[in-house]
C-alpha cells in the first residue's frame, strides 16, 4: 500500500478514540491505519499533554498541529525500504502464489533463507495488491452483533420518479438494523455526501436514535479510497462520524458478505416497496417509503427471525442507541487551494488570505456555514469568517512587509506614515487625498514619503508648508523646490509666480530695435 499522508480528522478521530478507552489495534482498524502510526500520534499526544482522564475538548487545532509536526514521517517514493526491497522479489513470489499455491507466512519463510527480511503485514500487503494473493472461494456465516450495536447501510436503484417535467432515476439509501432488521429508506437522485448525510439525519430520526457502529458500502460519498485493511474516509463524513458519535467500519470492495443483512434487503425494498408504484414526486416517495417501513417491511415475520423488526426494535434494540441528535448538522466541504502570488485562496467563488510566507503551496480548506479554516501540512493557519460568493476576506497582516497600506486602501493609515515626517507633510498629503476617489493619489502620497528619505524630513516638511501657503498641490512642484533648494523661498508656481527682480535674457529673444517703426518711402 502507498504511503498516504494522514489526514486532521483522522488524527482528531484516533485521539478521541483513544480518550474512550479503546486500544491501538481498534483505533487503527478504525481510521484505517497501520496500528504503529496510531500509536506514533497516540504517543505524541501524550508527550504534548494529552490526558485520557481528560475530555475531548483537549484536542484544539493547536495541538492536532503540533502533534502533526512531531509525528509526520518522511519517505522519498511513498514507501518503506522494507516494500523496495521485495520488488527485487515480485516475479518470484507471484510465481508461489499462482503456481505452487503457498501462503504469505510461508513465502516469508522462504525470503528469509534468500536473506530478504520483512515484516510480515508489509509482505502481506505486497503479495495482495501486487501478487494477486487474498483470493477467497468460501465464506462462513457471521453471527449477528449485540443489540443496539450495528447498522449496514448500502444504495440500491428503485427506479424512475417524477422531477419537474421529466423522469429521473431515483436510489434508495436503505438502513437496516443488523439484530432486529428493522430497516430504513431514503429516497435520493443523488449520491453526495451531503445528500448522504441528509438520509442518514432522516434514519437517525426514524429510529429514535443513534447506532455506535455504521457499515456502508464502498460508496464514493463515504469512501475515497477503498481497501481491504484501511480503505480512506471521506473527511466531510468522518466529520459527520465524529459529531453524532458512532465509528465507521466500510465493507471490503465486491465482498457483500460484509454487509449481508443490507445486501438481501435491497432486493426486498425493489421488489416490494416501489415496484408497480406511481408517485407524484420525490418528497411524496420518501414519505410512502416510511411508512411502508414502519408498516410493512417492520410489522412482517422474518423470516430468519421470526420477530416482527419493528417490535423487536423497539422492545431491545432502541433503549441501548445513543440519543437522537437535536440540531441539524453543519455539513463541512473540504477542499485544496493553491494559495497565488496575490496571497489569496479561491474557496466556494470566494477569496481568503494567508500568509505570503505560503505563496505557492497548496492549503486543505474546510468551510462551514459560518467560518473557513485554512490548514497547512496539519496545521491550522488561518479563520476566516465565510463570505458570499464573489466577495473576499483579508487580513492585511498576511501581506508582505510594506505592501497593505497600499494593497487595502487604507487611506488613513498612509496619512499617518506621512504625518511621521512632520505636521506639513502630514497636512500637504491629506490635502492631495482631498478628492472624491482619494486611492487614485495615494502614489503621489508615497512619492511624497519618498521625497523625505532622499532630502530628509526637516527640508520636506518646509517645502511642504511652503506649497501649502501658495495654495499649489502638485508633488512635481515640491520636488523641484528640494532639488533647487528653494524650500525656504516662495513656490514657483508657474505665470501667476511674484517676481524676484531679476530679468532673465531669453535665449531666442530679438533685440528692441528690431520693432521699431519704420516710415514709408516717400513720407
Amino acid at each position: 500500500m502507498a504511503f498516504r499522508e494522514v489526514t486532521v480528522v483522522q488524527i482528531r478521530e484516533a485521539l478521541r478514540h483513544w480518550l474512550r478507552g479503546e486500544g491501538e489495534r481498534t483505533i487503527a482498524a478504525g481510521i484505517g491505519v497501520d496500528r504503529k502510526t496510531a500509536r506514533r500520534y497516540i504517543a505524541a499526544g501524550v508527550r504534548l499533554g494529552l490526558d485520557r482522564a481528560g475530555g475531548e475538548e483537549q484536542l484544539t487545532d493547536e495541538l492536532i498541529g503540533q502533534l502533526v509536526e512531531a509525528v509526520r514521517p518522511v519517505r522519498t517514493d511513498g514507501h518503506g525500504p522494507a516494500w523496495r526491497s521485495l520488488l527485487a522479489e515480485e516475479e518470484q513470489i507471484k510465481t508461489w502464489v499462482k503456481d505452487d499455491e503457498l501462503t504469505v507466512v510461508k513465502i516469508g519463510i522462504l525470503l528469509e533463507r534468500k536473506g530478504v527480511v520483512v515484516p510480515h503485514r508489509t509482505l502481506a500487503r505486497f503479495a495482495v495488491e501486487r501478487c494477486g494473493a487474498g483470493k477467497r472461494t468460501t465464506t462462513v456465516r457471521v453471527d449477528d452483533p449485540p443489540a443496539g450495536t450495528e447498522l449496514q447501510v448500502d444504495f440500491g436503484r428503485l427506479g424512475l420518479v417524477p422531477d419537474e417535467d421529466r423522469q429521473r432515476v431515483c436510489q434508495g439509501l436503505i438502513f437496516t438494523a443488523c439484530f432486529s432488521r428493522h430497516q430504513f429508506v431514503w429516497p435520493t437522485f443523488a449520491q453526495t455526501t451531503e445528500e448522504v448525510i441528509r438520509g442518514f439525519e432522516a434514519a437517525w430520526g426514524f429510529f429514535c436514535g443513534v447506532f455506535p457502529v455504521v457499515i456502508p458500502d464502498n460508496m464514493k460519498s463515504i469512501v475515497i479510497r477503498a481497501e481491504h485493511c484501511a480503505p480512506r474516509f471521506n473527511d466531510t463524513f468522518v466529520e459527520y462520524a465524529q459529531d453524532r458519535g458512532f465509528v465507521i467500519d466500510a465493507a471490503r470492495v465486491r465482498t457483500p458478505t460484509d454487509k449481508p443483512r443490507v445486501e438481501r434487503t435491497v432486493h426486498y425494498v425493489q421488489k416490494n416497496f416501489f415496484a408497480g408504484e406511481t408517485f407524484l414526486d420525490l418528497a411524496d416517495c420518501r414519505v410512502r417509503a416510511e411508512t411502508w417501513c414502519q408498516t410493512t417491511a417492520g410489522m412482517r415475520i422474518h423470516g430468519t427471525t421470526q420477530c416482527r423488526p419493528a417490535e423487536s426494535f423497539r422492545t431491545e434494540e432502541q433503549p441501548l442507541l445513543l440519543p437522537a441528535p437535536g440540531a441539524p448538522f453543519d455539513t463541512p466541504v473540504w477542499s485544496d487551494p493553491k494559495l497565488h502570488r496575490d496571497c489569496h485562496v479561491q474557496v466556494a467563488k470566494s477569496l481568503y488570505s494567508a500568509s505570503y510566507t505560503l505563496v505557492g503551496q497548496t492549503l486543505r480548506a474546510r468551510r462551514d456555514a459560518a467560518t473557513v479554516k485554512l490548514f497547512a501540512r496539519g496545521e491550522l493557519v488561518k479563520v476566516h469568517p465565510r463570505v458570499a460568493p464573489g466577495q473576499r476576506s483579508t487580513d492585511p497582516e498576511d501581506f508582505p512587509p510594506g505592501t497593505s497600506v497600499y494593497a487595502t486602501r487604507d487611506v488613513a493609515s498612509l496619512t499617518r506614515l506621512a504625518a511621521t515626517h512632520g505636521s506639513s507633510v502630514a497636512a500637504y498629503a491629506e490635502a492631495i487625498l482631498d478628492t472624491p476617489l482619494p486611492w487614485t493619489k495615494m502614489r503621489q502620497v508615497y512619492r511624497l514619503v519618498g521625497l523625505a528619505k532622499k532630502w530628509g524630513s526637516d527640508r520636506l516638511n518646509r517645502a511642504c508648508a511652503r506649497a501649502l501657503e501658495a495654495e499649489a498641490i502638485d508633488v512635481n512642484l515640491v520636488s523641484r523646490m528640494l532639488e533647487r533648494g528653494r524650500e525656504g523661498t516662495e513656490p514657483d508656481t508657474g505665470e501667476d509666480a511674484p517676481n524676484n527682480g531679476v530679468l532673465v535674457q531669453g535665449r531666442f529673444q530679438r533685440d528692441a530695435s528690431e520693432f521699431a517703426g519704420r516710415k514709408a518711402a516717400g513720407r
